[in-house]
């Protein structure tokens, strides 16, 4: 869960993958159709989720053309991330900054390097730890602002303790991060918190509710979040509706904010449901899963819940899940910190 939440993070920022290079002549080997067949193998293989063949299809392809073709290098590297092969996507990442041709395109290699030592590191190898550190540095000196890199070095330095040298690149980071990107007021939070990015954080979203309003998870202040994936069409969510009413009925005034993550593709069943059982909170229908994608739901009901800080506290599957109790332990640790405005604000 941590790995895919923070790269979901670092997606909305404008993150780790390296764009094509883009020749106005494309290179010979183009043309060749060993390339061309072990390309479309391996797109064949990667939409067939057979990922292992599918890298070593680009890989076949890569050398055809002498280990320099960017698009296969990212390919690789991308999948072998989604895998969990960092010590090998560090490798991928070390060819993808060899054949750079701008210090723009060399300086988001280096944050892809960094990124797959980060991940190699966890929270202990300190050694893996410096070595993103170096990298990343060399990739803010090629782009000063290249906000990927200065969030990602931040998080490492939070994990090496220095967190003042942390929060210094969190606060470069929110400069050059647009305010309506998602991920603008994590790296705000974090920049005033660096302690904050040392604990599994929900992603970092931006979605236009059923009334119309924007919810902002990061823009919650102070408040526990209970997120509640579902669909009209499974059972055991309808089991779980008259449990859902009874936690927004019993929470009303206090300090917590539910948010109802539809998989329906029909809008207008969505909507005739919601109104039918009285819905009253929250409401957001994830059609195209990406939202789930984002949190790793493969199933529904799914629950998770975000304390007053954004950190992710908990994760429950199926019918039956003891909400409730975990609910009342974070609303009284919010309310103990939070000033009596957020206190009285509920659903």
């Amino acid at each position: 869960m941590r790995i895919s939440i923070l790269h979901c993070c670092l997606l909305s920022l404008g993150l780790t993958l390296l764009p094509a290079l883009h020749a106005q002549n494309a290179p010979d080997y183009k043309s060749n159709p060993k390339f061309q067949s072990s390309i479309a193998e391996a797109k064949k293989l990667k939409q067939e989720r057979q990922v292992l063949f599918a890298i070593e299809a680009y890989k076949k392809a890569n050398k055809i053309a002498e280990g320099k073709d960017v698009d296969c290098l990212t390919e690789i590297y991308t999948l072998q991330i989604s895998v969990g092969s960092y010590k090998d996507a560090a490798v991928t990442a070390t060819s993808l900054i060899a054949v750079a041709t701008a210090p723009l395109l060399k300086s988001r290699a280096e944050a892809n390097r960094g990124y797959a030592l980060y991940l190699q590191a966890g929270d202990k190898n300190k050694s893996d730890l410096n070595a993103a550190d170096v990298v990343l540095k060399a990739a803010i000196a090629d782009d000063p602002k290249n906000a990927t890199a200065l969030y990602l070095d931040g998080q490492v330095l939070a994990r090496l303790g220095q967190m003042d040298a942390a929060r210094e690149q969190f606060k470069a980071c929110v400069s050059c991060v647009n305010p309506n990107d998602p991920s603008y007021l994590r790296a705000r939070h974090f920049a005033e918190d660096p302690s904050l990015s040392l604990h599994k954080m929900a992603p970092a979203f931006v979605v236009t509710s059923l009334d119309g309003s924007k919810f902002n998870l990061d823009a919650m202040g102070g408040r526990v979040v209970l997120i509640d994936f579902w669909a009209t069409w499974c059972g055991p969510c309808n089991e779980e509706l008259p449990h859902m009413k009874k936690i927004a009925r019993e929470f009303t005034g206090q300090p917590l904010v539910i948010i109802s993550v539809s998989w329906d593709s029909d809008e207008t069943k969505w909507k005739d449901f919601i109104n039918k059982n009285e819905m009253t909170w929250v409401q957001y229908r994830d059609a195209d899963h990406s939202l789930s994608k984002k949190f790793g739901v493969e199933a529904i009901p799914h629950y998770f819940t975000i304390d007053s800080d954004g950190v992710l506290t908990a994760e429950m599957m199926g019918s039956g899940s003891d909400v409730e109790s975990k609910l009342k332990k974070l609303i009284a640790k919010a309310k103990a910190v939070a000033p009596p405005s957020v206190n009285q604000v509920g659903n």
